[in-house]
C-alpha cells in the first residue's frame, strides 16, 4: 500500500513545483526575450574609402560608356549598312538587323538618326559637355535642320537648368521651333516630286528619284517610289510641277516598276529599275518601254498601263 501513497506523491510534489510564482529576476528575463522591440541593437561602423583620382576616372570613363551606347550603336549600324557588311548573310540591312539584333527597320533607323544628330551637336562650340544619354532624348530633333537641331538642344539645356534635358522638354522646344517655321504643305495627291537627300541618310541612295505623292500631311507626305512608299519631310521634296495628265502617266510607270521590283533580283536588273526611278522626264523612252515590258513578262508581273 505504501508504493501507492508514494506516486502521489511525487505528483503532488511536481504540480507545488509549477505552480511556484516566478521570482522578479525570472520575470525580468521572460520580459527582455518576449519585447524584441526594446532590445538594444549594436550596429559596427562600416568605413567607406574615398576613390582614388584612377578610380575616379575609370568611373567617368564608364559612365559615359553606358551614356553613349546609343550613339556607338547608331554609329556601327551606318557603317554596317554604308559598307554593306552584311551581305555575305542577308539580303538587305533591314533583314540583317533584325535578325543579329532583333531591330525592326523602324528601331535600326532611330539610332542611325540618333547618331546623326550627335554628331551635329558635337560640332556646336557651345556644346561641350552636356550631350544627350538617350535616344529618346534626340527622336524629337531629327525632324529638325542641322542648325535647328543645335539651337532646340540648347534651348532644352538651359531649361532643365543645366543639366541633360528629358525626352518632353526636347519635344517641347522642337514642337515651338516646327510652329515658328511652319510652312504650309502644298502637295497634291498624284504629284510628282523630286527627293532631296539632305542629310537625312534614311534617303540614302534616293537623292534625285523621283515619286509620287499618296498622303498629305501636317509637315511630310508619303510618297510612293520605285520600291517602297516612304514618309518624307517636305523640305526633302521638289515638286517636277507636270501637269496632271503627265502626272498621271508617271502614276501608271510607277505601279510598272513597282510591280516588277524586289530585293530577289539579279543586281543588273535592279539596277536597271533604280535608274528608271531616277527619270526627270514624265515618260518613257522607246527602248526603256521595251526593257520594262521584257521584265515584265519575264517575272509575270504584267499589269494592264
Amino acid at each position: 500500500m505504501t508504493k501507492p501513497s508514494s506516486k502521489r506523491k511525487k505528483a503532488t510534489s511536481a504540480t507545488s513545483r509549477d505552480s511556484t510564482p516566478p521570482n522578479d529576476h525570472d520575470l525580468e528575463d521572460i520580459s527582455q526575450e518576449e519585447n524584441p522591440a526594446t532590445a538594444t541593437i549594436t550596429v559596427s561602423a562600416v568605413e567607406v574609402t574615398e576613390l582614388t583620382q584612377e578610380e575616379q576616372s575609370d568611373r567617368l570613363h564608364l559612365e559615359r560608356k553606358v551614356e553613349r551606347a546609343f550613339f556607338e550603336a547608331g554609329k556601327a549600324l551606318i557603317e554596317l549598312r554604308d559598307r554593306r557588311l552584311y551581305r555575305s548573310t542577308h539580303k538587305t540591312f533591314d533583314e540583317y538587323c533584325l535578325d543579329r539584333f532583333g531591330y525592326n527597320r523602324s528601331r535600326s533607323y532611330q539610332l542611325v538618326d540618333a547618331a546623326v544628330v550627335v554628331d551635329n551637336l558635337q560640332k556646336c562650340p557651345q556644346i561641350v559637355d552636356i550631350l544627350p544619354t538617350a535616344e529618346g532624348q534626340v527622336r524629337p530633333m531629327t525632324k529638325l535642320e542641322p542648325q535647328e537641331q543645335q539651337e532646340a538642344w540648347l534651348r532644352a539645356v538651359e531649361l532643365a537648368s543645366g543639366k541633360v534635358p528629358t525626352g518632353r522638354i526636347v519635344k517641347d522646344v522642337v514642337q515651338r521651333i516646327m510652329e515658328r517655321t511652319q510652312v504650309p504643305n502644298t502637295y497634291q495627291l498624284g504629284e510628282v516630286c523630286q527627293i532631296l537627300v539632305k542629310d537625312n541618310p534614311e534617303l540614302r541612295g534616293k537623292g534625285g528619284c523621283w515619286g509620287i505623292v499618296s498622303q498629305v500631311n501636317n509637315f511630310s507626305c508619303t510618297v510612293k517610289m520605285w520600291d517602297s512608299e516612304y514618309t518624307i519631310g517636305l523640305q526633302h521634296l521638289k515638286s517636277y510641277e507636270y501637269l496632271p495628265a503627265e502626272c498621271e502617266q508617271m502614276q501608271v510607270v510607277c505601279d510598272r516598276i513597282n510591280q516588277v521590283y524586289s530585293d530577289s533580283l539579279e543586281e543588273t536588273v535592279k539596277s536597271l529599275l533604280q535608274s528608271l526611278g531616277k527619270l526627270n522626264r514624265p515618260y518613257l523612252t522607246a527602248v526603256e518601254e521595251k526593257l520594262l515590258s521584257v521584265l515584265e513578262s519575264e517575272y509575270g508581273r504584267e499589269i494592264t498601263p
